[in-house]
């Protein structure tokens, strides 16, 4: 019985595979003229390299849109020593590479070994249209949207029919609405006032930049008394789809507006949330908390230098390695300065100013006062473009998120750990969680290295959105300061809450009255809040409370 399974299945093989060897026997035939249209792309000559982009386009070979697309993106590279055409990106300064004709992983090459082919604009025309085409026929609707919005830049009728063809058995909504928007631009400039009208009407829910500039268009006087659209019913209709886009345009720019807040109070939130520990629990104003947050962003700097292929994994290493070279640094400070100096906070405020200027001083020395760039990942770059008028950076997402994680896990330690528990003890009674057995000093140095470690993992994310340079903590910790007063000294809540809304404040104010006036506008808000209520937002029970 055995036996005959195995037979079986032996013969279902080799049934399955004479097809394929049939079907390779042909491949040969094929291969050369795609082969054929790759040596083309890259010959010197532009006929010859519109000749073989056309002939890539008729291929019917899985890589030609791949080729195609690396041609128009400027990341069609051909090897100085071979001739061979290479897919390239750029990494830290070298080239990762990859063949064209099959996507075999070549490694790196340096700038030098390899040269960007080069178009004309005439052919950079000509390839949308070809990926637009190549491209309505993918399985992933992204792939068919990308497509279609390739397609839109000056369709001739041979798109045009493609287009309506695919319209047809489109069965994604987004890439059915993107090819009427097609048909709807077009009916705006037809003779039958009946269907512009109709196509007016339809274009009231597309938020698109083309058809806002068309109607704007429409809507501009001729200099003659007139308007560039003479007649009066469109002209209204006009204005009427105007009006309901514009409507939705200034939604999306609050939503952008809150989205940039969120993502500025969320960096101030991770300043500012190892401030409120150690100024709750200890009562120490610490001026050197900024440059606690720098080394941590020195410390990605260097991990990043250490591994340059590898910018997602250096990012995921910076942040337990910045958190433990801070915490550390904080301990050095606490053991060695600061718990000399308890119950007077002005001492702490002039002392810890003074280590703020010899840790500067210091990576000035080590990395030299000049600001050092931190490449961010390919997954925290670019945005995403939800429609033209409303985009997010992937950074201050990813920083949003970060932030949200930071709380959650810092609160989780108070809540659920031990030194939480003693935390939570002598921040609201020092004199009876002393007598009680709990151990003070170690609690506050261990509260401070906490501190510190969370200001330096604040530092790794600093390190995405600006320089990294000795001044990086000058420019956060008075905001940190306000968003700890704000929001209640030592409430980790209320630092939540003032961070966020400090930052969304912020951005609104922006617009009207610039960068530093807002800032200004904050903080006089602030000062103005503190006159009535002295404790914040959410008051704290502590040794800073009671003082």
């Amino acid at each position: 019985m055995i036996i005959k399974t195995y037979s079986t299945i032996i013969g279902l093989t080799i049934a399955l595979l004479l097809p394929i060897g049939s079907a390779r026997a042909e491949q040969p035939g094929i291969r050369d003229a795609y082969a054929e249209a790759v040596a083309k792309v890259g010959r010197g000559s532009m006929a010859e390299r519109e000749q073989g982009i056309a002939a890539l386009a008729e291929a019917g070979n899985p890589r030609s849109l791949d080729i195609l697309r690396a041609l128009l993106d400027g990341r069609l590279y051909q090897e100085k020593s071979t001739g061979a055409l290479v897919i390239a990106e750029k990494n830290a300064g070298r080239f990762k590479i990859e063949e064209a004709s099959n996507g075999a992983d070549l490694g790196f090459a340096e700038a030098e070994a390899i040269g960007r082919i080069n178009i004309t604009n005439r052919i950079r025309g000509e390839l949308r249209k070809l990926i637009g085409q190549l491209g309505l026929g993918a399985e992933d609707a992204s792939a068919r949207l990308a497509a279609v919005r390739e397609m839109t830049k000056d369709p001739d009728q041979k798109t045009l029919e493609l287009l309506q063809k695919r319209s047809a058995v489109e069965t994604d909504q987004r890439v059915k609405r993107a090819i009427d928007l097609i048909f709807l631009v077009r009916d705006l400039d037809s003779g039958d006032k009946t269907a512009r009208i109709r196509a007016l009407k339809a274009l009231q829910d597309y938020d698109s930049q083309e058809v806002v500039n068309k109607l704007n268009a429409m809507l501009e006087p001729d200099g003659e008394g007139g308007y560039a659209e003479a007649d009066a019913d469109i002209r209204n209709q006009a204005k009427i789809t105007l009006h309901a886009i514009d409507t939705r345009i200034g939604l999306y720019h609050a939503a952008e507006t809150v989205f940039f807040g969120l993502s500025l109070g969320a960096v101030l939130v991770l300043a500012a949330i190892g401030l409120a520990i150690t100024f709750g629990v200890m009562g120490v104003i610490n001026m050197a908390h900024g440059e606690l947050m720098m080394l941590g962003a020195y410390t990605t700097y260097v991990i990043q230098q250490l591994l340059p292929d590898s910018l997602g994994l250096s990012i995921f290493l910076a942040i337990p390695a910045a958190f433990l070279i801070s915490a550390l640094a904080g301990l050095a400070i606490e053991r060695g300065l600061i718990r000399f100096l308890y119950g007077r906070p002005l001492e702490t405020l002039l002392a810890t100013f003074g280590v703020s200027l010899i840790l500067q001083q210091g990576v000035r020395s080590i990395f030299s006062p000049l600001n050092r760039s931190v490449a961010t990942p390919s997954w925290m770059s670019g945005s995403w473009q939800i429609n033209d008028f409303l985009s997010l950076t992937w950074n201050r997402f990813y920083i949003l998120i970060f932030c949200l994680l930071v709380f959650t896990a810092l609160l989780q330690i108070l809540k659920r750990t031990r030194l939480g528990l003693e935390v939570r003890a002598v921040a609201q009674n020092r004199r009876m969680a002393k007598a009680m057995g709990i151990p003070t000093d170690r609690v506050d140095a261990m509260t401070f290295a906490l501190g510190s470690g969370i200001a330096g993992v604040a530092g790794v994310a600093l390190s995405q959105i600006t320089n990294v340079g000795p001044n990086l903590g000058q420019a956060y910790i008075v905001d940190s300061f306000m968003v700890v007063v704000f929001g209640g000294v030592g409430n980790l809540f209320g630092t939540l809450v003032a961070g966020f809304s400090l930052g969304i404040a912020n951005k609104f104010l922006e617009p009207y009255a610039g960068a530093v006036l807002a800032k200004i506008l904050v903080l006089v808000f602030i000062i103005l809040f503190i006159q009535k209520r002295p404790r914040g937002l959410f008051p704290q029970k502590g040794r800073a409370a009671e003082a």
